[in-house]
């Protein structure tokens, strides 16, 4: 059986474990409306102006400033 020769630090264990925890940027796509080009998150309506799949699927109200 393979025994270490030396103690791995701690420092050395966590830089090992570490790696399985990096957080992935969600996927991120354009908006389906071409007017809009708004960045929105995979499989979802664009809060910007409520286009999903090429479809107006919610009206938003205008703010009013």
């Amino acid at each position: 059986m393979a025994v270490p020769k030396r103690k791995v630090s701690k420092a050395r264990r966590d830089k090992r474990r570490s790696n399985n925890s990096k957080l992935a940027m969600p996927g991120m796509v354009k908006c389906s409306n071409p007017e809009c080009n708004e960045m929105v998150l995979a499989h979802r309506v664009c809060k910007a102006c409520g286009f999903y799949g090429g479809k107006q699927v919610i009206t938003l109200k205008q703010k009013e400033d």
